[in-house]
């Protein structure tokens, strides 16, 4: 039932992605100001990072499937709700609730795949994982754009809320239940700071962090580029789905199996470092051709970090923590997506500064990884 979960995965993120073009367009029609646009659209990603918790310590003990039902039926309630939108504030509710409910899914199903899937296979798995994400990422934004264009934004929601009813219902009758037995046994408490003492998990956290902070940064400030080097905004959808039809591609290729054969810390250091260089050498490209090349590198690089950080919680946090460390894991997701476009924002930096900013702080990360494990090594 593997293959289900996955499609899981993709839902969970498509209804994440479908949002992106079509929230500020829908608060603007209920009349809220630009700073109110801000709250709505941020609002999702904060109340997610408190359910992306909560999923992890309920995930532990209750479980992933009695978490992962649950979560696919509220969320798909919540979805429903927007139908209700009457004004800026209720949808700033909405969002709330929305972001919340939905944080109970990704860490069920990711902790769901890792406790059905052989230490050999680990990396693989995170990888074909990786590819949904990346599916759901291309489709998503471009099925809300074109059905909120033909309908209304709520009419989008209204399908991802379908989509999660059936999914809650197929999850009741395909998923099998953990035996009571078996979560009888899962005492093994483990707090925050216990993991951040642990040098891979810590690892996992950043990177995650680090990942979604430069998908923030993206989404915020290469439509913004494009548009100054004078293409349209049809040119920063294309741009963006070349790096994710690359990441794909070495997601499900033969490739895929060299995330077990290394080292997730040599992908980890490989992926990040290729993200930032990218990032750096976007900034001062103009050429649209370059561009794409670019993005592609880039794509490569996201394709490597995302197993490698996977594996590094997995193969390092028992299953008895498993929910806990991926609530925790996702919430630091959300917290990058966040802080990517809020830092940059704030400093008020221009695109190719923002870029560079970006590409050097992921560099730098992938080089203090680099020198500490060459210390490691001389100590030995």
């Amino acid at each position: 039932m593997r293959a289900f979960v996955y499609v899981i995965v993709f839902f969970s993120f498509f209804d994440l992605f479908t949002q992106l073009p079509i929230m500020s367009p829908f608060a603007e029609s209920l009349g809220a100001t630009p700073f109110l646009m801000g709250l709505v659209v941020g609002m999702y990603s904060f109340s997610n990072t408190i359910g992306n918790v909560l999923s992890g310590f309920w995930t532990d003990k209750k479980g992933p499937f009695r978490v992962l039902v649950t979560g696919l039926f509220a969320t798909g309630a919540a979805l429903f709700m927007y139908q209700a939108a009457a004004d800026a504030g209720s949808l700033l509710l909405i969002r709330f609730v929305h972001g919340l409910l939905a944080g109970l899914i990704t860490p069920a199903a990711f902790t769901y795949l890792a406790n059905h899937a052989s230490n050999e296979k680990k990396g693989k798995g995170a990888a074909i994982s990786g590819a949904f994400v990346g599916m759901a990422a291309i489709i998503g934004p471009a099925f809300s754009g074109i059905m909120a264009n033909r309908t209304n934004e709520a009419a989008v929601l209204g399908v991802t809320a379908a989509a999660m009813i059936v999914l809650g219902c197929m999850a009741l009758l395909l998923l099998k239940k953990q035996p009571d037995h078996v979560l009888s046994v899962q005492k093994e408490t483990t707090s925050l700071r216990d993991f951040f003492r642990n040098t891979s998990v810590l690892k996992a956290f950043t990177g995650a962090f680090l990942l979604m902070f430069s998908q923030g940064v993206l989404a915020y400030m290469l439509p913004l580029k494009v548009i100054r080097l004078g293409y349209d905004i049809q040119t920063s959808g294309l741009l963006l789905s070349t790096f994710g039809i690359v990441a794909i591609f070495i997601f499900l290729s033969p490739l895929n199996r060299l995330f077990d054969r290394l080292r997730p810390e040599v992908t980890f250091t490989f992926g990040i470092l290729t993200m930032g260089i990218s990032l750096a050498l976007l900034s001062q490209v103009e050429s649209s051709a370059l561009i794409y090349v670019i993005m592609g590198l880039y794509g490569a690089g996201f394709a490597f970090l995302f197993p490698s950080i996977n594996s590094l919680l997995v193969s390092t946090v028992s299953p008895e923590s498993r929910g806990k460390a991926y609530g925790y894991f996702y919430a630091f997701f959300s917290l990058g997506v966040v802080a990517g476009s809020t830092v940059t924002g704030g400093l008020s930096l221009t695109p190719p500064q923002g870029l560079l900013f970006t590409g050097v702080l992921l560099c730098s990360a992938g080089l203090f990884v680099i020198i500490r494990h060459l210390k490691k090594a001389s100590v030995k």
